[in-house]
Parts: C-alpha cells; sequence; structure tokens
C-alpha cells in the first residue's frame, strides 16, 4: 500500500524546503496575499496551512471582522477578517478568499481570512522603506506592500478581544 500524504504533511515539507532555503542564502520567500485592495506580505514560517474558506458558524455578540469559528480537521479555530479588522470592507465569503491558518509555534488557534493569496514573493531585491514602524516594499512593477508582523497581531488587545 502506498503511503498517504495529507494536506497539512505535504505543505510542512514545503514550508521546510523553503526555509531550509532561506537559511542556505537562496532567496527569502514570503507569501503575497491581498487583503481588501491592499497588498500585503507575510512571511512564511509565521502560517501553519493556507485552505479554501471553510464552513464559519458566527459567534453572537462578537466584532464585526470576527467571523466565527471553524472546525479544520477536528480542531477549532477562530476566523478574522483581516481587511475588515484593518478598518477596510469585509472579504466576500466566496470566490479566491482564502483562510491562514497561524503557524503552530504561535500556540493560538487563529485563521486569518484574505481576500486572496498571490503566492511566493522573493523580496530580495525590492526596495524596503520603515514608516511609522511598519515595513513597506516596493517591487520591481513600482506597487506597495505592507509587511504583516503575525506575532504582532497575535498580541494586540484589539485583536484578542473579540466581544462587543
Amino acid at each position: 500500500m502506498s503511503k498517504r500524504l495529507n494536506l497539512r504533511e505535504f505543505q510542512q515539507n514545503i514550508l521546510d524546503r523553503i526555509q531550509q532555503n532561506e537559511v542556505a542564502g537562496d532567496r527569502a520567500s514570503t507569501l503575497g496575499i491581498q487583503m481588501g485592495q491592499g497588498l500585503w506580505l507575510i512571511e512564511m514560517q509565521d502560517i501553519g496551512e493556507v485552505l479554501p474558506i471553510p464552513p464559519v458558524t458566527p459567534v453572537p455578540l462578537t466584532q464585526p471582522w470576527y467571523r466565527g469559528v471553524a472546525n479544520v480537521r477536528g480542531n477549532l479555530y477562530g476566523i478574522a477578517d483581516l481587511a475588515a479588522f484593518m478598518g477596510q470592507s469585509e472579504t466576500p465569503g466566496v470566490g479566491q478568499g482564502r483562510v491562514l491558518l497561524a503557524a503552530q509555534k504561535f500556540a493560538f488557534n487563529a485563521g486569518f481570512l484574505v481576500t486572496r493569496v498571490l503566492g511566493l514573493r522573493d523580496v530580495t531585491s525590492w526596495q524596503r522603506e520603515e514608516k511609522d514602524g511598519e515595513a513597506y516594499y516596493k517591487d520591481e512593477q513600482g506597487q506597495m506592500w505592507r509587511k504583516l508582523d503575525v506575532a504582532q497581531l497575535l498580541q494586540q488587545p484589539d485583536f484578542l478581544q473579540i466581544g462587543i
């Protein structure tokens, strides 16, 4: 019988290989995502998994950006709409939207709803700027990308307080 490889193991294998390449100095990879109209970068080691939007059960008396909870292979994850959290319009629950699960290193069952995933980006040749303590990158086409710091997001009191 052939060995079955589940999606989580497959994605972890890919993340491990990317991180090995980064350590070897081959290239620095981040994942490009779109939240609302903005372009963002997120470190691959901060993401546990990328998946299509699962069925989400709303939770009463929570912030509008908190979509609810989702069962992902027997584990409950709180799903937050990052665009709505950052003051933009809500992300549609259909189309190219995806949920990014926070990496296990954070010990936080959080899923981040994003408008779409744009793929891996090598930012080593991009221009980096800092404004108000946030990192911005300008790509070869002149588009501005912001860096999403998942660790910092998961420590923000506004993000942690989902109740109204």
